[in-house]
């Protein structure tokens, strides 16, 4: 499978500490990496600006799955606590752009999305489907962004056992508004996706089709009219980890998958040692999922048009003692009763 846009993403998590006053991290600078050297634009003026990804770890998930924290204090777990913390990091940071996942639905219209309006933020949101209670959201400073377009991205296709996950993505497409320093310099729309993938260890099979419909996604928000794409983002919580065959082909837009052991493609934990081993076969995904094993949308090369075109009076009258309307079409074949002219015939 492969995809024809190549994309890099940094992520960090940050856990509050009632005991301390500070938040201690270990940071890990990425900035002389090779990849991070090749995204620098050449010379010139430059639209600069700062992006924030950050799984915010939804109250309803953390309560249904209490036992993978049970090493944390209660205290730092209480949401009123944690909201507060949230709040103070964003402030912090200050970013032009704001990814977020496992954003419960609540905690966003109550709390957290008139918070951020006030910090400056237009915000979108998009809930999992079926009973899920939280979704991802992406928000932008419009003082330095003007939206172009929003596009929720829902993985759930019924009847279809591969994709029948709630998971959910967000892409947003938006126009840097250049400050008037840099005078009339033309700058690219930005592409910036926002999901939250499969956690399941085992469903690799799972997590690379929910990342097929992403991309195809972003392939058509970001597509320019001649062809090429803008500059593109993506974040998320990709449960998966540096090196994985996940991470390696939405960074190298290519990945070899069939005869892959599923639980292989992100890498979260080792399943080798166990007898049964779901493998993933090529194709993937059927046919009626619409989507080329590029990550792109079928597209018909004569699209039907579905709309009819209305025409006013005035014009249609032009036509109506038209010379060339009473001149018989040259090669015209007459069928007797169907297109002749002869009495009796119905016409």
């Amino acid at each position: 499978m492969a995809a024809p846009l190549h994309y890099s993403s940094l992520s960090w998590n940050a856990s509050p500490n009632p005991f301390a006053e500070i938040l201690w991290r270990e940071w890990e600078d990425f900035s002389t990496q090779p990849d991070a050297q090749s995204l620098e634009a050449g010379d010139g003026p430059q639209f600069q600006f700062t992006l924030m990804s950050y799984n915010i770890l939804a109250q309803d998930l953390m309560q249904q799955s209490s036992e993978l924290y049970l090493h944390c204090h209660p205290d730092i777990l209480n949401w009123n606590y944690r909201f507060v913390n949230l709040m103070q990091e964003f402030q912090h940071w200050d970013p032009d752009i704001l990814c977020l996942q496992e954003v419960q639905e609540d905690h966003y219209w109550e709390q957290l999305e008139p918070s951020l309006r006030m910090m400056g933020f237009t915000c979108f949101y998009k809930r999992r489907t079926g009973c899920k209670t939280d979704g991802c959201a992406v928000c932008y400073k419009p003082t330095r962004f003007r939206l172009l377009c929003a596009s929720p991205v829902e993985y759930f296709r019924p009847g279809l056992e591969l994709l029948n996950r709630d998971n959910v993505g967000l892409v947003l497409l938006l126009q840097p508004l250049v400050p008037e320093g840099l005078g009339q310099v033309s700058v690219a729309p930005l592409c910036v996706a926002n999901t939250h993938i499969l956690y399941n260890p085992r469903r690799g099979d799972v997590k690379l089709a929910q990342m097929a419909i992403l991309l195809a996604e972003v392939d058509k928000v970001a597509r320019l009219s001649d062809g090429s794409h803008c500059p593109i983002i993506l974040c998320g919580d990709l449960n998966s980890v540096p090196d994985s065959p996940l991470y390696n082909f939405i960074r190298d837009g290519e990945l070899q998958y069939h005869g892959m052991p599923a639980w292989k493609v992100s890498g979260q934990e080792d399943f080798s040692y166990q007898l049964y081993q779901r493998k993933l076969q090529a194709p993937l995904w059927p046919s009626s999922l619409g989507i080329t094993d590029c990550c792109q949308y079928v597209t018909s090369c004569h699209p039907k048009r579905s709309e009819k075109r209305k025409y006013g009076r005035d014009f249609l009258l032009r036509f109506r003692f038209c010379s060339i309307a009473c001149q018989r079409p040259v090669g015209l074949v007459l069928m007797e009763g169907v297109t002749d002219t002869k009495p009796g015939n119905g016409n």
